[in-house]
């Protein structure tokens, strides 16, 4: 017999074996722990259940959206009150690992990184859907994720409509003309002509520098968006810092509202597309927001975009309004 008076979901902790992430070429795990959120109630009964797939953003891994922190509620806290609220109906939550040695991996496949984007698709969803009971279509899949993992939800809503049916992207990355450019300088200046040597002395010292970020940043979202081979093509000339216009075209390619147009009837075929960032964005990510949703309505596309009064840091808050979006639109 059920228990009534549940209100706690429950985590779950497995060990995923990834044949497509092994022999990555930076040598990474391809064993990864994969967290998931069941709700309350969820091992009394044969109820199948709606899907959202957590995406963290740069930096980020499953395992840190459920940390301990006294001023914010981690994602099971977060889900058993929404769901003891009735703000939104029962839910799986799987927060996947897709780290990477330079930070993440933004989630597209690439032949410096890794085939991330196929490990979710074609590995971690279907795994899900044999291991818990799940609905087991994309109308009951949804994916987001803020910052780098908004960005990675979007690609996933351009290029697996058939996999996910709903999307929500906060402050994700997009137009590149104004969130990466800015980096540069500090960037530059750090990798001091030598990217490699960054990367191995970011990762002998504990102690991080306090711009760090910055170099790592360009050298990731390298790697991600301009591969050449199992490397990469720095975004700028080290020797000088200029843009080298080649790699900047390449980077371009992989923009949110560049690809719209080459996505069109993927977004149309979404029951949900939400899009928002906060007006004091340090990365420029709420004119992304605003430029990405302009040329969604131009190609009719259906979609939600709202802004908030804050800045990139400390957003958390804003995964309410995303679950409580793909809680109403699911049961459609």
């Amino acid at each position: 017999m059920a228990d009534t008076d549940q209100t706690q979901g429950s985590i779950k902790i497995l060990k995923h074996n990834s044949s497509l992430l092994r022999n990555n070429p930076l040598g990474d795990p391809h064993v990864r722990d994969l967290y998931l959120y069941l709700p309350p109630g969820y091992s009394d009964t044969d109820v199948r259940y709606p899907v959202v797939y957590c995406l963290t953003g740069f930096t980020g891994r499953g395992k840190m959206l459920l940390n301990d922190n006294a001023f914010s509620p981690n994602m099971a806290e977060r889900m058993d009150r929404l769901i003891a609220a009735g703000r939104v109906t029962p839910m799986i939550v799987v927060m996947p690992d897709c780290f990477t040695k330079y930070g993440g991996s933004q989630y597209p496949n690439s032949t410096a990184t890794g085939n991330y984007e196929d490990y979710i698709t074609r590995e971690m969803v279907p795994f899900v859907d044999e291991n818990f009971r799940t609905i087991g279509t994309r109308d009951g899949r949804a994916v987001m994720g803020k910052s780098s993992g908004g960005y990675g939800a979007l690609i996933m809503g351009m290029r697996h409509s058939d996999c996910f049916s709903m999307v929500c992207a906060t402050a994700g990355d997009a137009y590149f003309d104004l969130c990466y450019t800015g980096d540069i300088t500090k960037a530059f200046r750090l990798i001091n002509g030598d990217p490699k040597g960054f990367i191995e002395r970011f990762w002998t010292s504990e102690k991080k520098g306090r711009d760090d970020h910055y170099a790592l940043n360009i050298i990731a979202m390298s790697a991600c968006y301009s591969p050449n081979g199992a490397g990469y093509d720095l975004l700028f000339d080290i020797a000088t810092g200029e843009i080298i216009d080649e790699v900047w075209l390449r980077w371009l390619a992989n923009d949110p509202v560049r690809l719209v147009k080459d996505s069109v009837e993927e977004l149309r075929s979404l029951k949900l597309l939400f899009i928002d960032a906060g007006t004091r964005d340090e990365f420029s990510l709420d004119i992304g927001a605003r430029v990405l949703s302009k040329r969604l309505t131009a190609h009719g596309i259906a979609h939600i975009h709202e802004e908030f009064d804050d800045g990139h840091m400390g957003i958390s808050y804003r995964y309410d309004r995303s679950l409580e979006l793909i809680s109403e639109y699911c049961g459609q």
